[in-house]
């Protein structure tokens, strides 16, 4: 047992041992802190980049892993090459099913403006070949060749009926029949006065002639479809030599990139193909103009280029932080157009996702963001697996679209992701995600603190004096800069350790920055610090004030001066959000004669938890080895933390609970104005704690409150003197003896603190020395048994 001094109550830094006035005089700092484990994977899961070697970054929120990871990859990233750029392309074969090829990095723009240039120029310059004088020369002699046969076909036809007497006459309606009479049309009177016979022949000779012409006719329809296969073959000719002419170059540029070539005559056999459509020569009479430009437009847009990956600008790997990965921003979309009552959609439509960004160099995404976000989990690993990505329209899977989708060829994935969260998700993921462990082979977990020590304490103040220049703040003075390292200290619950969470640190430098300019202070003093942290308190603290209200008024039972027995002061931790404070509890203790064991009002309520329950077994197992030795136990021992209507869980009261059965057992009163905190083992060894600052610093609030007597304080595990980073005001108040903390390795030393009375240590038979804790629970104790004993013989 030890009555600890002010020493012992916080771990201070002598600002004369930083030696510097101000952080302004200090380099920023530009190295990682206290992450050597999380660094090293990390670079191994960087340099290696082989398949399933993607990376989990764990550690607990706040730590810097973002900022850290970031800051790592982009520097690795910037001296790998710059990958490929990536587009899409119609596909003449299969419209629903675009092309992608991949060119050097900033060749993709290159190209793009290149089929722009062709296509603008080609618009340009293929009509004025089809209305120049070389085209339209070729064009009337393939008309007259063919308009000389048609003649050629009618004549012999007229020949033929003038022969037989008959006259071919051209009307709207088509060709008419006439008989001739000496060379003279005959008129109906004529016929009129024919015989039968003499009509028969004019009859049988007609119909000879309208066969012959209907025979002729065919040869001219016939003759006519030649005409224009041969006039569509010399435009298809003429605009083949024209685009060969313009888009050669292009050809000879890409001869060794298979894909592009082969595009490139595609695009010239459809231009040629499509000839009519492309000069604009295709349009009907019943067409109106407006549906001519759109039917053109349509046929340009085939010629487009999509470039989905532009890398142009781009120095080094990419790297992409993606923090809203939805599916369409991780996948890619490809978007439609609502025309006529349905859905239209083309390759143009087609726009790339962070991954495919990304390929060629780093993903980095936050898990819990993933795993929140419908169909992406499963999708990243089939893409990470399968090494491709394959843009589609998610909702065809469930069958909400009814028109057929784009689906362009797959992209394959050079890709190393960086999954960023708390170490549970991975954790969890390994359990029940058979493919996590094969996806994400490295692990970097991020530390939480660091070791204290003079190289560390530079180094913090380093990191103050850059978040003072990035957020353009006043600087630290030597003196603030300890506030903000005692702070650190007090963050991780550790004397010898500082904080690695960066996210706090940074809220505390900008708001103590805030409180020195309300000051006018050129430079943040401590006591900016100090009212930094005062006030940030004081914003979360209006659960914590209400509590107090009631304690004050009494409305909630504590006293903190007298002596009970039965009854004591355990500490509790309570946290809203980011604000933790110490509440202290009554917990009081009766005991009979009964079966033996001990009734848990709490768990018998279902208002604990399994690590509580735990601490009362461990509460048995302590009473059976110290007193049931010699005789069994006959008590029923009843606990309870009064006034207590939440669920409890911990074991840091179950010394704190033997100290008061104890009590209720030996009829010893305990000092109400000592609070008692610690975790316990069978042996009554006293174990470690959490929240042993707030624990402290709520009690004594409490004692404060009601008047500070020199007779109060709280009794600690030994093992938490280490934590311990207690505020100024305590410090002072242990200094001059109005406050008092006593650490503790065994139940023995902490029951004579509380009762001023020794515990007693068993002799040779088995008993307790008589005046003592011990000996009079054993006293009573035995009193029970012999009581049971006796109503046992009488029944």
């Amino acid at each position: 047992m030890k009555k600890l001094t002010m020493k012992d109550l916080c771990r201070t830094t002598d600002d004369e041992a930083l030696n510097f006035k101000s952080t302004s005089e200090l380099p920023s700092l530009n190295q990682v802190i206290g992450q050597e484990r999380a660094v090293r994977a990390l670079q191994f899961g960087l340099e290696l980049l082989a398949p399933g070697y993607n990376v989990f970054v764990g550690g607990i929120p706040g730590t810097g892993k973002r900022t850290i990871v970031k800051d790592l990859v982009q520097k690795f990233a910037a001296n790998r090459p710059v990958p490929p750029d990536w587009l899409v392309v119609f596909n003449f074969r299969d419209e629903y099913h675009p092309n992608v090829f991949s060119l050097p990095a900033g060749e993709g723009q290159k190209f793009t403006k290149q089929m722009k240039r062709l296509i603008s120029s080609l618009s340009v310059d293929l009509p004025k070949v089809f209305t120049g004088e070389i085209y339209a020369k070729r064009k009337k002699e393939i008309t007259a060749e063919f308009d000389t046969g048609r003649e050629e076909i009618i004549a012999g036809v007229n020949a033929e009926a003038a022969e037989k007497g008959i006259q071919l006459n051209l009307t709207q309606a088509g060709f008419q029949t006439i008989p001739l009479k000496d060379g003279v049309p005959m008129e109906e009177a004529d016929l009129a006065g024919l015989t039968e016979q003499e009509l028969a022949e004019i009859n049988e000779k007609i119909m000879l002639i309208q066969e012959h012409l209907r025979e002729a006719l065919r040869d001219m329809a016939e003759l006519e479809e030649e005409r224009a296969d041969v006039i569509e073959n010399l435009q298809e000719k003429t605009a083949l030599d024209s685009v060969e002419h313009r888009i050669g170059r292009l050809l000879e540029n890409y001869a060794n990139h298979r894909g592009i070539f082969k595009y490139l005559e595609n695009v010239r056999d459809d231009i040629a193909e499509h000839v009519r459509e492309f000069v604009g020569m295709d349009g009907s009479p019943e067409e109106d103009e407006s549906t001519s430009l759109k039917s053109k437009k349509e046929l340009m847009q085939r010629y487009q280029v999509n470039l989905l990956v532009d890398n142009y600008h781009q120095k080094g790997a990419p790297v992409i932080f993606d923090t809203n990965p939805s599916y369409y921003n991780l996948f890619g979309r490809i978007g439609k157009e609502a025309v006529m009552g349905g859905w239209y959609s083309d390759f143009t439509m087609i726009t790339s996702g962070a991954i495919l960004q990304a390929n060629g160099g780093f993903l980095i995404l936050d898990i819990q963001s993933v795993l929140q976000s419908a169909n992406v989990w499963e999708h990243l690993k089939r893409a990470l697996k399968n090494r491709s990505i394959q843009i589609e329209d998610v909702n065809e899977q469930f069958g909400f679209t009814s028109t057929t989708s784009m689906k362009p060829e797959p992209i394959p994935l050079d890709l190393n992701v960086i999954l960023l969260g708390r170490s549970d998700y991975f954790q969890y993921l390994q359990e029940v995600d058979d493919a996590f462990n094969k996806t994400f082979k490295v692990r970097a977990d991020f530390d939480y603190e660091v070791t204290r020590n003079a190289e560390n304490e530079l180094l913090l103040c380093q990191f103050i004096a850059r978040v003072c220049r990035e957020n353009k703040a006043p600087h630290f003075t030597s003196g603030a800069a300890t506030q903000i390292i005692v702070y650190s200290s007090r963050l991780a619950g550790d004397k010898s350790k500082l904080s690695l969470q960066f996210g706090n640190l940074v809220g505390l430098i900008t708001e103590s920055a805030y409180w020195a300019k309300k000051q006018k202070h050129r430079q943040v003093q401590l006591e900016d610090v100090r009212q930094a942290i005062y006030e940030k308190r004081f914003r979360g603290s209006l659960y914590e004030e209400k509590v107090w209200e009631n304690i004050e008024s009494k409305t909630l039972m504590i006293d903190v001066t007298g002596e009970r027995v039965g009854q004591i002061n355990g500490l509790a931790v309570y946290s809203m959000g980011d604000n933790s404070f110490g509440k202290p509890s009554r917990i009081t203790a009766t005991t009979y004669m009964g079966e033996p064991g001990i009734i848990s009002v709490e768990r018998e309520a279902k208002l604990s938890g399994k690590t509580y329950d735990k601490g009362n077994l461990i509460i048995n197992g302590f009473l059976g080895q110290t007193f049931a030795q010699s005789f069994p136990l006959s008590v029923t021992i009843t606990l309870t933390f009064e006034q207590s209507y939440g669920n409890i869980d911990g074991d840091s009261a179950s010394s704190t609970e033997i100290y008061v059965v104890l009590s209720a057992l030996s009829r010893i009163p305990i000092k109400q104005g000592i609070a008692v905190t610690g975790s316990v083992n069978q042996w009554g060894e006293i174990q470690a704690i959490g929240g042993v600052n707030e624990k402290i610093e709520g009690f004594f609030h409490l004692c404060k409150l009601r008047g500070l007597t020199g007779g109060q304080g709280v009794i600690i595990p030994s093992a938490n003197v280490d934590h311990l980073m207690l505020m100024p005001e305590i410090q002072t108040a242990v200094k001059a003896g109005k406050f008092n903390i006593w650490s503790v390795d065994t139940i023995s030393e902490g029951i004579e603190i509380l009762t001023g009375v020794k515990a007693g240590i068993v002799n040779r038979h088995g008993n307790f020395p008589v005046r003592t804790v011990f000996g009079e629970a054993q006293s009573q104790l035995k009193k029970y048994f012999t009581a049971v004993q006796n109503m046992t013989r009488k029944a």
